[in-house]
């Protein structure tokens, strides 16, 4: 869970792998994704970018930039809390359950050509533009 807006957490990053990327892979990116966040546009918790190909997971916690866990080279980009990094779930109380959908793309692109002050609708058009296949999970959270 976030640390802030109202919510105590440890804000860690979530340990994620993936196995049989697609030919032509050249770079992974994972985002973070609550659609239910009452904003009128959801909410974006994380955006990493230029993963090399040779990557195959991000270690837990790989979303605190202070601590230099995720692979050499990665963007991490702005989120909707204003700063680049992971922020954790934090759904208003009494909401009801959020999607929290994490997905990790496989990329024709080395490197998306963006840095950490990247907004999350900038990133997602990049994505959408050299995406060769995704995959999804979806979390459920509430307060």
């Amino acid at each position: 869970m976030f640390n802030g807006f109202g919510c105590k957490g440890g804000n860690m990053s979530p340990e994620l792998s993936w196995t049989n990327a697609p030919e032509g892979t050249k770079s992974f990116a994972v985002t973070m994704y609550d659609p239910n966040a009452p904003t009128g546009s959801g909410w974006w918790h994380w955006l990493v970018f230029d993963i090399p190909a040779t990557a195959t997971e991000l270690k837990q916690n790989a979303g605190n930039m202070d601590l230099n866990i995720a692979p050499a080279g990665v963007v991490q980009s702005i989120t909707d809390f204003g700063k680049a990094g992971y922020g954790g779930p934090c759904p208003p109380e009494g909401h009801g359950f959020h999607q929290y959908i994490i997905t990790v793309y496989a990329l024709k692109t080395e490197k998306l050509g963006l840095d950490k002050n990247a907004n999350p609708a900038m990133v997602g058009f990049y994505l959408n533009s050299n995406t060769l296949q995704k995959a999804s999970i979806v979390m459920y959270y509430k307060r």
